[in-house]
């Protein structure tokens, strides 16, 4: 069985193929570009609204379709900005304008440190149903950017355990305590199980 990726993103596609034992295709190799609105209230039903829709355009249904949406929840700010950290600052925004539009909103609240989490849900849609897992990294956001590694909000996330940011870590260490390594570990047995 193919198992079909979501996303175009190249860093996305890598770490499925590293995770999986046979191959992993990005929909848009076999679809081409496929505009997919995400308008669900949570992160699960992103990622369901996203694996539905490439599997239903499929012309083969033995294949397996994986999609992930992720994004950063601030409490103290009301749990923004949460299903729209990809378009936080407004569509089409780069992870600069996200990520600055949330150091100032956190500046308007008056702090320089508060807590804050990465979720991240994956859905799986095959012949046999759909699943779906969470991920979720604990830590601290600041009101500053440290740090030139990684992308989006991580200059400006403290994983709980830790000093520096996540624009501050090596990419493995990242990838062992990150929301999506998480996610991706518990998907990984239900991918296998569907393979069979």
């Amino acid at each position: 069985m193919k198992i079909i990726l979501a996303t175009s993103n190249k860093g996305k596609l890598r770490e499925f193929r590293k995770m999986c034992d046979t191959e992993v295709i990005a929909f848009s190799d076999i679809l081409g570009d496929i505009e997919i609105i995400e308008d669900a209230d949570t992160f699960k039903g992103n990622a369901l609204i996203k694996a539905r829709t490439i599997y239903e355009k499929l012309e083969d249904k033995d294949a397996i379709v994986v999609s992930d949406d992720s994004g950063i929840s601030v409490p103290l700010l009301g749990g923004i900005p949460g299903v729209y950290s990809a378009r936080y600052a407004g569509d089409g925004a780069s992870d600069k304008e996200n990520l600055y539009k949330l150091v100032d909103a956190l500046k308007e609240a008056g702090v320089e440190r508060t807590l804050a989490y990465y979720t991240a849900a994956i859905a799986i849609v095959s012949k046999f149903g759909e699943y779906v897992v969470h991920g979720w990294m604990y830590g601290d956001i600041l009101a500053t950017t440290r740090g030139d590694n990684g992308f989006g909000y991580d200059p400006m996330f403290v994983p709980s355990g830790f000093e520096h940011t996540l624009g501050e870590l090596d990419d493995e260490l990242k990838k062992s305590i990150s929301h999506r390594g998480k996610a991706l570990m518990l998907a990984k047995p239900i991918i296998e199980m569907l393979q069979r």
